[in-house]
């Protein structure tokens, strides 16, 4: 028994790993793979002759992985892949995020966040993304490897509808086993107390995991020792379709790839856990599986193998890596206005107006006053008034007294799942809801002198309070 080295470009995730492993046993006379994502390369044990790198670009030509004899380096007549394809990632992944930035803006407020709080077409869409992504290495590759099998069980004079039924039978195992999984976590997590501030820092941790698939994606090798995955003997019993023949397997084996590593997969699953709720749970993993119900279902139906040209591949790839890190710098962003702390959102343009409550003032600015000997000890209430809207606040800033008493009234003029509640963790605890058309009010009394962070509950939209 012989061994050899394989150093490979194109590893990106703990999916490649078990999808080249499985490969290379395929090849008459290799006995055993051992990937290492980390490392770029695979250890083989072989009989007779090594077969040659041309012989294994070409097997694995349709999944973008390139193998070399010796450590990957680029110099000299050498080029780097990626600085090649620099300037058609930079430019698509500018268009997605200017059209992310205008559907946000103008057309659905909280569009993309990707926390518990999301709406499940957000959570659709994260799918959806991953369908055409790293579901679509290893998983697609499990429907595309089972296809022949399914197809056997057939005749050739059984309908379309019969020959699909393995297909539809597989992703329904896969949308039950997810939902189930689901409902367990957000049970789980409805055990624990989670305050808003808890659960900000465990979207941000989640978001944590979205920034290294993100750049493992994009190829940055330091972050291919950070995995998080299930033991490397139940993945390889689950990609290995000998292990799931009969007529019921297709939906065990459907069920049973929740346990694939996924950077997204993961990323849902803590949602589903921050959600604090069992049905929110399943409908987060629910609608996250149906995201890459459609790439998965066309690929084994159609046959059509993922992004063929390992060029397009490769880029796209790397578009959907840049994507994945707005996405994160998106999120937390968002958080940080949840906990109260500075953020991006704190750049104001200079044509942002302040409104200022003063006790003491003999003219008080617009949609403001100050009420005489009717707050707490006697002492002056201070009222602000705001409109809250689905496109945000107005006005968005205030300043006001400290020891004094104030009432909030914030105006509903048609707000979204994301605008309709008030939250200021560092005024006062509770929420304030918002229901279109009514006026909610909110009595608080702040005691410290200082700047503070408000905004909606997914920390989409911010304003500041300034306490003198």
């Amino acid at each position: 028994m012989k061994e050899h080295i394989f150093y490979i470009r194109g590893m990106h995730c703990p999916s490649c790993e078990v999808l080249i492993e499985k490969k290379l046993l395929e090849i008459e006379g290799i006995k055993s793979a051992d990937a290492q994502l980390a490392l770029g390369q695979v250890a083989i044990e072989y009989e007779k002759e090594i077969p040659s790198t041309q012989l294994l670009n070409q097997l694995f030509r349709k999944h973008n992985y390139t193998f070399y004899h010796q450590p990957l380096t680029f110099d000299g007549d050498k080029t780097d892949p990626l600085k090649s394809q620099t300037l058609s990632i930079v430019i698509l992944a500018t268009i997605f995020i200017a059209i992310f930035i205008l559907l946000n803006k103008f057309v659905f407020s909280g569009f993309g966040s990707v926390n518990s709080n999301s709406s499940l077409a957000v959570i659709w869409l994260f799918g959806a993304l991953a369908g055409v992504s790293t579901c679509a290495a290893l998983v697609g590759g499990i429907v595309l490897s089972m296809s022949k099998q399914w197809q056997s069980a057939h005749l050739s004079s059984d309908s379309f509808s019969k020959k699909l039924a393995p297909h539809l039978m597989f992703n329904f195992g896969r949308l039950i086993s997810f939902a189930i999984l689901g409902a367990v976590l957000g049970a789980l997590g409805s055990q624990f107390n989670i305050s808003i501030k808890f659960s900000s820092w465990l979207v941000i941790l989640v978001s944590l995991v979205m920034l290294a698939t993100g750049l493992q994606m994009l190829g940055v090798k330091i972050m291919q020792k950070f995995q998080i995955t299930a033991p490397r003997f139940l993945i390889r019993f689950i990609a290995d379709e000998k292990n799931f023949q009969g007529r019921w397997m297709p939906m065990a084996l459907g069920a049973l790839t929740f346990l694939l590593p996924c950077g997204f997969t993961l990323t849902a699953e803590g949602l589903a856990l921050i959600s604090g709720n069992s049905l929110s749970g399943a409908l987060i993993m629910l609608a996250f599986s149906l995201g890459t119900f459609l790439s998965l279902i066309a690929i084994g139906v159609s046959s059509v193998k993922f992004l063929e040209q390992p060029r397009k591949a490769e880029i796209f790839l790397k578009v959907a890596g840049v994507l994945i890190l707005f996405f994160v710098a998106f999120n937390i962003n968002s958080q940080l206005n949840v906990l109260g702390v500075k953020s991006l959102s704190d750049i104001k343009l200079p044509s942002v107006k302040t409104k200022t409550i003063g006790i003491k003032s003999d003219q008080p600015a617009k949609d403001t006053k100050t009420e005489n000997n009717n707050g707490d000890n006697g002492k002056n209430i201070q009222i602000i008034k705001m409109e809250a809207s689905s496109r945000g606040y107005s006005p968005d800033s205030f300043t006001i007294k400290a020891g004094a008493p104030v009432r909030w009234e914030i105006t509903d003029t048609g707000t979204s799942g994301c605008t309709n509640a008030v939250i200021s963790p560092n005024l006062f605890k509770d929420v304030i809801q918002l229901t279109p058309g009514e006026t909610a009010v909110k009595k608080f009394t702040p005691q410290n002198i200082g700047s503070y962070k408000f905004s909606c509950w997914m920390g989409m939209i911010s304003g500041t309070i300034i306490v003198e």
